[in-house]
């Protein structure tokens, strides 16, 4: 525990014991202790901990652990990550990797579930913004957008990868997953130009058409930005 969280667990200790003469309590608590103070003072999991668990979970190779499983984990971490603060610890508890890989999952849920995840972790948040560029994640969500199965790994299938399947299916990805990945990019391009650079790039080096002239797409011009986003959702619908 932190010397900060110490001290409001000791602060919070003291005026709840509070108490007068004759031995009985005069006052209603004057502070209240936080979920996670109470869950370190409880033995319970911090939320760290917990993240770290639902990846493990996600990841994990034991045939016990079923697929429904898995995306109760990572309906869990999804909700974990909507607190800024948990986001930006997933680079310092090495999350970002797994989560990455999960796009390339040989089950279309647990894909759509990474692509969600990480539409949560970087919205309005530049820090998560930056790490998803820095570790390549625009562009696979890129391709994953325009229909492009991105390659399966062992590491995030966790059995070895998706070598049964043939190289047409591993193409082409669904409709409900480009959809995550849809959301996921709007939210990784919003107001980070590096990241609305990277897209741009991206998409016009599988082809499409971005811009005028080759011109940069200025992501804080929400109207430039909606273009892309749209065309995008809008090519999901007409497939």
């Amino acid at each position: 525990m932190g010397d900060k969280s110490l001290n409001n667990l000791l602060k919070w200790s003291i005026e709840n014991t509070a108490s007068g003469p004759d031995g009985t309590t005069n006052e209603a608590p004057r502070s209240t202790l936080s979920p996670e103070a109470l869950a370190e003072l409880m033995g319970g999991p911090s939320d760290a901990d917990l993240m770290r668990d639902s990846m493990a979970a996600i990841v994990s190779s034991d045939p016990e652990i079923t697929l429904e499983s898995k995306l109760i984990a990572f309906d869990n971490l999804e909700q974990l990550i909507e607190s800024l603060d948990n986001a930006n610890v997933l680079s310092n508890l090495g999350l970002w990797t797994p989560l990455l890989e999960c796009l390339a999952h040989d089950e279309d849920e647990i894909r759509l579930m990474a692509a969600w995840c990480i539409g949560t972790a970087v919205q309005n948040n530049e820090p998560s913004q930056e790490r998803l560029v820095a570790l390549g994640g625009v562009e696979r969500l890129v391709q994953m957008s325009i229909g492009k199965r991105l390659p399966a790994s062992s590491s995030a299938n966790g059995d070895g990868g998706d070598g049964e399947k043939t190289e047409e299916t591993r193409q082409q990805e669904t409709n409900n997953v480009r959809r995550k990945a849809v959301y996921a990019l709007s939210s990784a391009v919003r107001n980070y130009q590096p990241a609305m650079d990277v897209c741009a790039a991206e998409l016009r080096r599988q082809g499409e058409q971005v811009g005028g002239d080759g011109k940069a797409i200025d992501a804080t011009d929400m109207d430039a930005v909606d273009v892309i986003i749209n065309g995008l959702r809008e090519r999901v619908r007409s497939t």
